[in-house]
């Protein structure tokens, strides 16, 4: 299989914007070079005993994104694209943004970017990937094993580790049902069901991802009873809202992107209990407004803003 490769010039400032832009508009396979020095964090997550040299590192980046070579065509997207980063100019420094375009063979990516993901912890959370033993120091931490397959969700990325932080603190001593759209990988679901939930329902547009989910759930030793995931979109999927149903839920966690959470949010309401709580995250700080804004429209109260690096999570509560 051949894909086109669009690679666009741009600045280092600008990368995280760029990554979230372009994942709004659908596209998923992003690569991003630059000449930014790795520093020994990087280096020990990524097992480099001798750090490359590196030219001067001038502020400049390329962030590449892949496009199936099926014959379609690509005009409406690359509008887009071009659009989206005059937009992002109003925020970031972009840089030249001129794109240009390559083909490329495919490559075994599901199983080649298995060497950049390696055991980490969140708390008292140890999240490793299944190919890797556990190392003494941390045997009494609780485990979560996760293989993402062809789906989202290590849980390495800084938009699930705020989540992971707000499930921890909101389920607490108690025994929620959760709710988990845009379940990926199922590392939220499978978050929550380990820190003490009762059960989860989990959606997502992919169908893939129910497969990923419902393997992570069988690695982990969980009960296969415990979850219900769907294939669909909750925000105007008749269908799926009824089959989630209404006022189930003590807590409702979105790890998803801005632009889809915007339109979402007037569902979620509907989705909780009394005093149940919205946790959400992939929201870019640019965009930390026009999410609160729509949260707050749709009822919820704001507890608790949350960043990390360039990415927020908002917490919300039903009265």
């Amino acid at each position: 299989m051949k894909w086109k490769k669009y690679t666009i010039d741009t600045t280092t400032a600008a990368e995280d914007y760029m990554s979230s832009m372009l994942m709004e508009l659908g596209i998923e396979g992003i690569e991003i070079e630059d000449n930014i020095p790795l520093t020994k964090a990087d280096q020990s997550e990524m097992f480099i005993d001798f750090l490359p040299e590196l030219p001067p590192d001038e502020g400049k980046s390329r962030v590449s994104f892949y496009i199936e070579d099926d014959g379609s065509d690509t005009t409406d997207l690359l509008i887009a694209v071009k659009k989206g980063l005059e937009e992002l100019r109003n925020t970031v420094e972009v840089g030249s943004g001129e794109i240009t375009s390559s083909e490329t063979e495919d490559l075994d990516w599901i199983n080649n970017w298995k060497k950049y993901f390696s055991s980490f912890t969140i708390g008292n959370i140890l999240i490793k990937p299944t190919w890797e033993e556990i190392q003494a120091e941390d045997e009494d931490k609780l485990l979560i094993e996760i293989d993402p397959g062809i789906s989202f969700g290590t849980g390495k990325h800084e938009t699930t580790q705020l989540c992971i932080r707000q499930l921890q603190k909101y389920i607490g001593d108690r025994h929620p049902n959760v709710l988990d759209v845009g379940c990926g990988s199922g590392i939220l679901s499978i978050v929550a069901l380990k820190l003490g939930a009762s059960a989860v329902v989990g959606t997502d547009l992919d169908p893939d991802c129910m497969t990923s989910t419902r393997e992570n759930m069988q690695v982990n030793g969980l009960n296969p009873e415990l979850g219900e995931f769907y294939v669909g979109n909750l925000i105007d999927d008749v269908e799926l809202q009824n089959k989630v149903g209404e006022e189930e839920y003590e807590i409702v966690v979105a790890n998803i992107l801005a632009d889809v959470i915007i339109p979402m949010a007037p569902v979620i309401p509907a989705r909780l209990k009394k005093g149940g709580i919205f946790i959400t995250s992939g929201i870019i700080d640019f965009k930390e407004n026009e999410v609160k804004e729509a949260i707050e429209s749709a009822g919820l109260t704001v507890l608790e803003i949350n960043h990390q690096g360039e990415w927020v999570n908002i917490t919300a509560q039903k009265g």
